[in-house]
């Protein structure tokens, strides 16, 4: 798989960390808030190089059979290709719709042309939460309600890990320059947002680097245009924590233990982001995955409550907003593929929806 690391090593790992690393990069925010609540630590802030390695390429090359599945499974599924559409319906300005990956990676915020056109033509945006417009009072409303992201009855999270564990847990974080007793009462999703990204990331949105959704938002608002909001932060929060804390639990432990090898897989997303290969994604994650007991039904809750629910309800809520006509529309990548995409379900609502080259 990669020279710092063997194919048996990384399949070891859970398939919950690979899915809990989607989630990180649909809530990147959350480790803004992790650095918050840290007051920005100088070990997070350290500047840091971007080291991954493409898996995919190395999968090619090391067991084409497998590499073959992942290609079949990609091109199987609807709307898989390309991150920009366009959508129509009779009588209305054509909108756009962007597929974006909430990371600061100085190639991911660069705008293809048409895209960065489309933008700046634009009346309205819309993106996922308008709410990142604005660290501080995000923050400020999370934290009015602690429940989401700290533990308030007293529990701890050395009390829902067993003894080795937890071991595990205080020697990572302590390689991360994060003293445990920082956020031993945070809830194990809060510290994963953080741990599951590279340094290179984390330094960059330590320095105040915004991600793409964010870059967007403030540009469109720099130029007076309205930007809305299809969730809030406290829905994509609740998202997680609608999941089995085990789930989070061994995800924490298994990041940790990686370590900087997740920046393969980041790498790995990002070059799949780049090339328009949205499809591949998933297959590519569930290829470097071992099948275990209980990770399909990790996998369907997962996948359920963090993108399927989500997709209905983004759908939803924009298509009063595309029937203005002439809108920028910039949500997660992740969500626009598949029967259940936000394409597909744009589609059923009325509009047409077509990839642009």
């Amino acid at each position: 798989m990669t020279t710092s690391i063997g194919r048996r090593t990384f399949l070891a790992a859970s398939g919950n960390l690979l899915l809990w690393l989607i989630a990180a990069f649909h809530m990147l925010l959350l480790a803004a808030l992790f650095l918050a609540l840290l007051a920005a630590r100088p070990a997070a802030a350290k500047d840091a190089a971007c080291t991954g390695r493409n898996l995919m390429v190395e999968l090619q090359q090391n067991d084409p059979a497998r590499y073959g599945e992942a290609l079949k499974e990609a091109d199987a599924t609807p709307n898989g290709k390309g991150i920009f559409w366009k959508i129509e319906k009779a009588g209305l300005q054509p909108s756009w719709l962007l597929g974006s990956m909430h990371v600061t990676d100085p190639r991911v915020l660069a705008l293809p042309p048409r895209a960065q056109a489309a933008h700046d033509a634009a009346n309205t945006i819309i993106i996922e939460s308008d709410e990142i417009l604005d660290e501080r009072k995000a923050t400020a409303a999370l934290l009015a309600k602690p429940e989401l992201t700290m533990f308030t009855d007293g529990t701890t999270i050395d009390k829902l890990l067993s003894p080795e564990d937890y071991k595990r847990l205080e020697a990572g974080l302590k390689q991360r320059g994060i003293p445990l007793g920082a956020v031993s009462r945070m809830r194990p999703w809060m510290i994963s947002s953080a741990v599951a990204l590279p340094a290179c990331e984390i330094a960059r949105k330590a320095k105040g680097v915004q991600f793409l959704d964010q870059k967007i938002a403030a540009d469109a608002a720099a130029e007076g245009k309205q930007v809305k909001g299809l969730e809030t932060l406290a829905e994509q929060i609740q998202a997680m924590a609608d999941l089995p804390i085990e789930f989070h639990l061994k995800s924490l432990i298994e990041t940790l233990e990686l370590g900087d090898k997740m920046s393969d897989v980041v790498e790995t997303m990002t070059d799949l982001y780049l090339s328009g290969d949205i499809g591949l994604t998933m297959p590519m994650l569930k290829t470097v995955t071992p099948e275990t007991e209980g990770e399909d039904s990790n996998y369907a809750a997962f996948e359920q409550r963090v993108i399927l629910d989500r997709n209905k309800v983004m759908a939803e809520r924009a298509a009063p907003i595309l029937d203005g006509g002439n809108v920028f529309m910039a949500v997660g990548a992740l969500h626009l593929p598949g029967k259940a995409g936000v394409i597909e379900l744009l589609r059923q609502q009325g509009f047409t929806v077509t990839a642009v080259n």
